[in-house]
């Protein structure tokens, strides 16, 4: 499975803010230091602060924060919450109009697979993924 530019974003907004320490980031400056969309990151903000993982303060001197620690920021949660539990193929959802679906083992194969990553990646949290934050930082915010 490929994450889509959703998930990918969305962990990037996470790491960039983690490496933070509660400091305040910007849209503008998250989409510098990636050299992405700012439009398209405004959806993935809105996103993250619907599902409880990011704040925002609007206004002047406004931006967004971690609302959890790192720690506490399942990465398997998390892009389930982006990806949703759809199956590699139509055919895994029950979808499609193949004619073998009723007696096909392949879906099962498939939803076993995508359950497996799943709780690879629920092992995992965003805490993880800042271990190694000094080179991260050096990077994302070079001085």
């Amino acid at each position: 499975m490929r994450l889509t530019t959703f998930s990918d974003y969305s962990l990037r907004v996470l790491m960039y803010l983690g490496i933070q320490h509660q400091k305040l980031a910007t849209i503008a400056s998250i989409a510098k230091a990636y050299q992405i969309s700012e439009n398209h990151l405004t959806k993935v903000v809105h996103h993250l602060a619907q599902h409880g993982y990011i704040e925002t303060i609007r206004g002047k001197g406004g931006g967004m924060r971690l609302a959890k620690e790192p720690k506490d920021i399942n990465l398997g949660e998390l892009i389930r919450n982006t990806e949703g539990d759809s199956g590699l193929l139509p055919c895994v959802d029950g979808e499609g109009d193949c004619c073998i679906i009723p007696v096909c083992r392949l879906t099962r194969i498939l939803h076993d697979s995508l359950e497996g990553m799943y709780q690879v990646l629920g092992q995992y949290t965003l805490a993880d993924l800042l271990v190694k934050e000094a080179p991260l930082t050096k990077i994302l915010m070079p001085q």
